[in-house]
């Protein structure tokens, strides 16, 4: 991941590096992670996992914040968990969107269209059991999403309009795999109208080479009793 000059025979340099590239890899496939769960989920002692965070730091491939708590906060300040920035990510961009698209090229060839709606469907359900859990906590259904998706790298926020509120996605994990196969991009909007309970409108997505994803929430309809 972290590109270095290793000399020959030099195997602890080369260790060291094939580890970060685990730490790395690991936060990538299970999200925003904690030193300790790295440490529990690598089997690695947490001074070795701390040590290989703060190189990855340096280098830019990750950034810090403080763990989101949800429920009643125990005494303390929140643990710091690690998460990869577009940086980070872009180590990893090339091999894992060619696997993908391979993979979904397969499942279509195999399987038909229907078989790659199905699995997009399925690709939201993290999202959907993770509105389910937390949504309780936020002021809006719009707001405990955004939250939802942010805790998966979308980077979202909400922007208010004349007719309702923009949902704007800064970026998507996704993107190159979706350009592909925009089905994966209609099953998210599909799960949005769901999970909101109003029709939603995609107005722009990154596959397409939009900046941002953005999607149209409209204001409640207000109903009138004769």
């Amino acid at each position: 991941m972290i590109e270095l000059t290793i000399e020959p025979g030099n195997d602890h340099a080369r260790d060291d590096a094939s580890t970060r590239d685990r730490v790395a890899r690991s936060i990538l496939e299970h999200g925003p992670s904690t030193a300790a769960e790295l440490a529990q989920r690598l089997y690695l002692t947490p001074a070795a996992v701390r040590r290989h965070l703060a190189v990855l730091m340096d280098a830019g491939h990750l950034t810090s914040r403080e763990q989101r708590v949800y429920g009643q906060r125990g005494r303390g300040r929140p643990a710091k968990v690690f998460v990869l920035t577009d940086q980070g990510r872009e180590s990893f961009h090339h091999a894992y969107d060619e696997l993908a698209i391979h993979a979904l090229q397969f499942l279509r060839a195999s399987g038909g269209a229907e078989a790659v709606t199905a699995f997009a469907e399925q690709v939201t359900d993290e999202v959907r059991r993770r509105f389910t859990a937390e949504g309780a906590e936020y002021s809006t259904p719009a707001h405990a999403l955004a939250e939802v998706l942010n805790e998966r790298g979308y980077v979202t926020s909400l922007q208010p309009v004349a007719s309702g509120t923009q949902l704007c996605q800064y970026h998507c994990p996704v993107a190159h795999v979706a350009r592909e196969f925009p089905e994966l991009c209609a099953a998210e909007t599909r799960l949005f109208s769901e999970l909101l309970g109003s029709h939603v409108q995609r107005l722009a997505t990154i596959a397409h080479g939009d900046g941002v994803c953005t999607t149209h929430i409209p204001h409640p309809v207000e109903r009138t009793s004769s």
